[in-house]
């Protein structure tokens, strides 16, 4: 089993602002991306969620990360049920919005051939990354409200449908999807649908919560994303960034828990991705970096004649190149 770590976003104001992951002279967004992809193998791009992105800014990413490096994308928020601003269209598709008397507007109220558009649009920001090899999944996080009944499971379908050719993640925010009665329920149609599971690891009791369901529905791939444990932040009302919500810096010993419960994910030919979701400040990349350690000592004590230690520059604080990289990507 190959499990990959990363982190939710390179470039949180809150990560920048901190200067505590960042050298100083990685002091713009192509040297803040060439760094970070030195220290892990796989990132996820969540600005997709907030606007569809240019093919030529996903072009650029593929340009400044190595050959092995991968993106997972998270799908545009209108997909998945959230509310969404006329301004975050791309601007020739905006023109095309029929006029509301509310500031936001849903999926529902979308004419079908505006819809059939955004979703090319969204394609063609995704296959800079495919042409390269660069893409892993396509996340997407449903909304809180996305219910487990008949129309619920609809949308799920056509969203799929509508990603038929690419690795597509699910993520479910509402409590209905895994309660006891349905659990099973959800996940064999997660398997027909043929989407990767996501184990969420979240604050519990709340409307919103779903339990940690550490099991795979994918014949390939895994995904675990980590949103951190803070109860206290975690319905917050009028939070400006994201990194109030996700405040929370794992423990060593939770990490290690976590790391024992990735390795019973899924069988030897799975790739098992993990996404660190918490970010204040440097909080995820720390994690992330903790995650991985945790990982390749478990990994050694298994298997220590199996694996040769990567050689290291003398001196060196970071991994710099291609190959160390690479070898954070453990294979169990």
């Amino acid at each position: 089993m190959k499990v990959l770590v990363g982190t939710a976003s390179w470039s949180d104001k809150s990560l920048v602002a901190s200067k505590k992951f960042y050298p100083r002279e990685a002091n713009t967004p192509e040297a803040r991306l060439r760094f970070y992809a030195t220290q892990f193998p796989l990132v996820e791009v969540d600005t997709s969620y907030y606007a569809i992105p240019l093919a030529a800014t996903a072009q650029a990413w593929v340009d400044r990360t190595p050959a092995h490096f991968t993106l997972n994308m998270k799908a545009f928020r209108l997909f998945t049920g959230h509310a969404t601003a006329p301004n975050v269209l791309p601007p020739d598709l905006r023109a095309e919005l029929p006029k509301f008397d509310k500031a936001t507007f849903y999926y529902r109220d979308v004419p079908p051939v505006l819809r059939d558009a955004l979703w090319q649009r969204f394609k063609d920001a995704l296959e800079p990354l495919r042409a390269s090899g660069k893409l892993g999944m396509v996340h997407f996080q449903f909304a809180p409200w996305l219910l487990r009944n008949r129309a619920g499971h609809a949308h799920v379908a056509h969203c799929v449908e509508q990603m038929q050719d690419y690795t597509v993640s699910v993520e479910f925010r509402n409590r209905t999807w895994f309660d006891d009665a349905h659990l099973g329920q959800t996940l064999a149609f997660e398997r027909e649908l043929d989407v990767v599971h996501t184990v969420i690891d979240a604050p519990q009791g709340f409307s919103s919560s779903v339990p940690p369901v550490w099991e795979s529905t994918h014949m390939q791939y895994s995904l675990v994303r980590l949103h951190g444990r803070n109860h206290e932040t975690w319905n917050i009302k009028g939070a400006s960034v994201a990194s109030e919500r996700f405040n929370y810096d794992y423990p060593d010993v939770e990490l290690a828990d976590i790391a024992a419960r990735v390795e019973r994910l899924a069988p030897e030919t799975f790739t098992t991705h993990v996404i660190m979701n918490n970010n204040m400040e440097d909080q995820g990349q720390r994690n992330a970096a903790t995650l991985t350690r945790i990982l390749e000592a478990r990994r050694r004590a298994r298997v220590p004649h199996l694996v040769a230690t990567p050689p290291q520059p003398v001196g060196a604080e970071h991994p710099e190149s291609e190959e160390a990289v690479a070898a954070s990507e453990w294979v169990f």
